[in-house]
């Protein structure tokens, strides 16, 4: 079912397509591209020649720009979860998770996030719920919070939900605070503080 805009219904699950050579060489050149510029500044006849394909190539992988926009944003999601996975099955203890958290998004922003959340700067371009990647965006950010929830529940079940909220608000000030240089160490210090929020979950189970 389709909205007025022609977008499927938010909440719906996006379509994705199959990669081919050629696709992959588009999604490539479309991820750097709208990363550094900005989606709505980037259109497919640049897409095209940074990929070194043809405009009906373009359009025969993909049908349009917003399903790029879809997979550019579905694929970054998927690797930033096999990014996290192995950091978080290595740590044992909830504290110890929650720091690899932390510690993995202060790896990956230096390297793939240098401008700051690539979710959070789709956000800011796509303002129509119906659009295909607010499903992706939305479905990262609530990933996060459950993952942060679901961490803090063996430390203190009844303060997880409040703990996870509160740790999801770090992570998150972590990554704008980062991605427009408001100072330095951002994701350290959102760290530190986590652990602060852990220990009084902590204390609250005590209590």
């Amino acid at each position: 079912m389709t909205s007025e805009t022609g977008f499927p219904r938010a909440g719906a699950a996006p379509r994705r397509v199959t990669l081919t050579p050629a696709a992959h060489r588009v999604l490539a050149a479309a991820g750097t591209l709208f990363y550094e510029r900005g989606i709505h500044a980037v259109g497919v006849d640049l897409i095209a020649a940074e990929a070194g394909v043809t405009k009906k190539t373009l359009y025969d992988r993909f049908g349009s720009k917003e399903q790029i926009v879809v997979e550019y944003l579905a694929g970054r999601d998927e690797r930033w979860r096999a990014f996290l996975a192995p950091r978080l099955e290595a740590a044992r203890t909830p504290e110890e998770k929650v720091a690899a958290v932390f510690d993995a998004s202060r790896d990956w922003t230096r390297v793939h996030s240098p401008r700051g959340c690539g979710m959070v700067n789709a956000h800011a371009e796509i303002d129509d719920p119906a659009h295909p990647a607010s499903a992706i965006i939305d479905g990262q950010k609530q990933w996060m919070l459950a993952l942060f929830t679901d961490l803090v529940r063996p430390l203190a079940p009844d303060a997880a939900e409040s703990a996870g909220r509160t740790l999801m608000l770090l992570h998150e000030g972590a990554l704008v605070a980062h991605g427009l240089n408001v100072f330095p160490g951002a994701m350290d210090h959102a760290r530190a503080e986590a652990c602060r929020v852990l220990a009084r979950a902590a204390g609250h189970r005590g209590g």
